[in-house]
């Protein structure tokens, strides 16, 4: 037998420091009832909240069919129903659209373009005499007319110069008179015999010396004239006078590149515009003598607001090989100052008239690649697919060929629509189109 101190099966004690053995699996415990009730609890909620049938679903139709049915006639009821669409399928299978009728009217075929405002005249006023600046007559952005004097050059050196040319002129007349005197003595005296030939020569071409001299002073005189009429600088054109460029006191220079002002024609006024040339011919034929004027509307950048109508007036004489256009321009009455030089604007040229043509909303136009076609609603409340040539298209309406005056045309709804199909036209939709 073993002797010991102490029994082979006494228990060690445990440290301060270790957990109990059975504590760590009580926790593992409480931790999963938590999250199994938080499951539950989630699951619960579709129980609790009251069913609402889907939006657009007739009443009493709920997503699992009639609620006087169990549960096993609602999943029967999802299959008979199915979503909202098939709903509607299932009660009636036409599509609801709306339509217009084909209507006959006149429709103006127009060119647009972009276009530049371009005054009839434009005029930098320059100095063509030199001088000190005494005044200047006029105000920035002012309008002025043909004629008005708009800077006052000090005329005092002109002034000077005119009195000396007179001078000349004066003394050289007195020579010319004192001349022809002595050339008719001259003449009498050889008539008597009393004096040579050659004398009388002599003193004819004296004369005419100088008569050359009172020509060469009358000239002179003319042009100091004029120098002094430009120390008034006047307006050459009626038009709006642009920013002061000179000020009193400054002394200009004749021959300079200075400019006193710009002024610039404001009424009327044009709009040169580009179209393509193969629209020339058209253009062509409309701009004859014996036709009237082509009628041009002039809209803002933005084609919302109309400005003024005019009338062509004029096309160039080639057409520009960089962008194959050809250059128009068209004149406008300009009292309200709608139009100002320079400015980009939205010009519509009316080139024809489509008579009589057959209308429809451009809304019920569809294309199929370049072949364009319309849902036609027949008797029956079905639809034909029939193709169309689009003329032209204006202001939300197209004139078409391929169908005739009364017909009536599907305007929406077209992605249910196909060859045959039925369709209910809404009364509280339009069926007809305004006017032309």
């Amino acid at each position: 037998m073993f002797s010991s101190d102490r029994p082979m099966h006494q228990p060690t004690s445990a440290t301060p420091n270790e957990p109990a053995p059975h504590s760590k699996p009580k926790k593992n415990r409480w931790l999963a009832w938590v999250l199994v009730l938080f499951v539950c609890g989630i699951l619960m909620i579709p129980l609790l909240l009251p069913t609402m049938p889907p939006s657009g679903m007739p009443p009493g139709m709920g997503p699992g069919g009639p609620p006087t049915q169990g549960a096993g006639a609602n999943r029967k009821g999802m299959k008979a129903f199915g979503p909202p669409s098939a709903v509607f399928a299932a009660t009636d299978n036409s599509t609801p659209v709306t339509a217009a009728k084909v209507q006959s009217g006149n429709m103006d075929i127009f060119l647009d373009a972009l276009g530049t405002v371009t005054p009839l005249a434009t005029v930098n006023v320059y100095s063509q005499v030199s001088g000190r600046v005494l005044a200047v007559n006029y105000r920035e952005g002012q309008m002025v007319h043909k004629g008005q004097v708009l800077v006052e050059i000090d005329p005092r050196p002109t002034e000077a110069q005119l009195q000396q040319a007179q001078g000349s002129l004066a003394r050289d007349r007195a020579l010319l008179d004192q001349a022809r005197v002595n050339l008719r003595r001259y003449q009498e005296a050889l008539k008597e015999r009393a004096i040579a030939e050659q004398t009388v020569f002599d003193q004819s071409a004296t004369v005419r010396q100088y008569e050359g001299t009172v020509a060469n002073d009358e000239g002179q005189v003319k042009y100091y004239e004029v120098q002094l009429s430009y120390s008034h600088i006047i307006a050459p054109i009626s038009g709006r006078i642009g920013l002061r460029l000179v000020d009193t006191g400054n002394t200009i220079f004749s021959g300079s590149s200075t400019t006193i002002a710009t002024i610039t024609q404001l009424n009327p006024i044009t709009v040169v515009f580009s179209v393509a040339e193969d629209h020339l011919p058209k253009i062509q034929q409309k701009t004859r003598p014996s036709q009237a004027a082509l009628t041009v509307a002039i809209y803002d950048r933005s084609q919302s607001n109309r400005l003024t109508t005019g009338k062509l007036l004029t096309l160039d004489n080639q057409v520009d090989t960089s962008t194959g256009t050809v250059r128009l321009r068209a004149q406008f009455d300009n009292a309200s100052a709608s139009l100002y030089p320079n400015q980009f604007v939205n010009a519509r040229l009316q080139v024809d008239t489509l008579q009589n043509a057959k209308l429809v909303p451009t809304g019920a136009v569809q294309y199929n690649g370049q072949q364009a076609f319309v849902y036609l609603v027949k008797q029956d409340s079905s639809v034909a697919l029939r193709n169309i040539t689009v003329l032209n298209t204006e202001g939300g309406q197209s004139a078409i060929e391929g169908l005739t005056t009364g017909d009536t045309v599907v305007t929406s709804n077209f992605d249910r629509l196909t060859d045959g199909a039925k369709v209910t036209v809404g009364s509280g939709q339009p069926s007809m189109m305004g006017p032309a």
